[in-house]
């Protein structure tokens, strides 16, 4: 119940899952049904040109056979070599949702940054802004005069306090004093966090199916132009390093194109690590169930049993709990 004059929650769908289960598809099939835009709630597509490996698919938003148009939002925020975390995304998400529920549409948040959603759930306070690992892998490659210098730049507050600092806390600071200086001016006009009532979805395939599907579409997107995709990005300006840092398809193409791993093997090796990060993903939202978190698996990514319960909980009707729970779900030993 809300307190007297205080707006009421703000109902916001979820589409999770494991890579490749195929989000995209079901948060715009649910979009289309159900007056619906789409949130981003991936950490690497916010990121401009990054489209291929990070599985934008921006064609399922278009208008086509399947229906109109579906707007989206939180994509293509920065340029690669720009800064960019949790701390920044945070106020950008909860604004892009109340301008959506204003405009009398459904904010349905997809993706599969799982810690995106959950602190966009749960409110997390961010003092000195979320540590970013794609930041620090970067640092991580300077020299303490060159961390030192940029510190002194950014924030004299700090280098003060870092004259001697170790390597790691240098790299700490300069974190915070990036994040400090990408968010002058925005603390004014960032939205007061809403109380959201979620639902959450996803859908499902047994792990075998994933791991087919993470193969299928892998060599996809290879053969789609992954490699020129890389390359590209690093013709533009972004190094290596960076480039690595971003992870799984950008880590093993950079080392791909700098002759470090033949295409077979890189191919291979990229299967192996998208399926460790499946498995991975997974542990997350067992963590979540395990919390208390309702989440509705949809066999196969059924739209009409998926749309079918976002109807009830937009007539706010008591939802079924889930059918099944990953957190019940017991698997051998891994295999690649």
């Amino acid at each position: 119940m809300t307190a007297a004059g205080a707006p009421p929650p703000l109902p916001v769908v979820f589409v999770l899952g494991p890579t490749a289960s195929g989000k995209t598809r079901l948060g715009v099939a649910l979009a289309r049904r159900c007056h619906g835009e789409i949130l981003s709630f991936d950490s690497r597509q916010l990121y401009r040109g990054m489209d291929l490996g990070t599985g934008k698919d921006l064609a399922e938003y278009a208008a086509g056979p399947d229906g109109p148009a579906v707007p989206h939002h939180l994509i293509d925020l920065a340029a690669p070599t720009e800064p960019f975390d949790l701390h920044a995304f945070l106020p950008l998400a909860y604004a892009a949702a109340a301008a959506v529920r204003r405009r009398g549409a459904l904010p349905i948040g997809v993706g599969g940054s799982v810690l995106y959603v959950k602190a966009f759930l749960d409110g997390y306070e961010l003092a000195g802004g979320a540590p970013d690992p794609v930041l620090r892998a970067e640092l991580a490659t300077r020299s303490d005069a060159e961390l030192r210098a940029e510190l002194a730049r950014l924030a004299p507050d700090l280098a003060a306090r870092a004259d001697t600092a170790p390597h790691r806390r240098l790299i700490r600071a300069v974190e915070i004093a990036r994040t400090r200086a990408s968010a002058t001016g925005r603390a004014a006009t960032a939205p007061a966090r809403p109380t959201i009532r979620p639902l959450l979805l996803g859908p499902y395939y047994p792990r075998p199916e994933l791991h087919r599907r993470i193969a299928e579409r892998l060599d996809a997107r290879l053969a789609a132009g992954l490699v020129a995709e890389v390359a590209g990005l690093h013709r533009r300006g972004v190094g290596w390093a960076r480039l690595e840092a971003f992870g799984l398809e950008y880590r093993c193409v950079a080392w791909h194109l700098q002759g470090r791993l033949p295409f077979l093997e890189m191919r291979d090796r990229l299967l192996a690590q998208i399926r460790q990060f499946c498995r991975r993903q997974e542990i997350w939202f067992r963590k979540l169930e395990r919390e208390g978190k309702a989440i509705h698996w949809i066999p196969g990514g059924d739209v009409a049993r998926a749309e079918a319960l976002v109807r009830r909980f937009l007539a706010g009707e008591a939802l079924p709990p889930p059918e099944l729970r990953l957190a019940d779900i017991h698997y051998g030993p891994p295999s690649q």
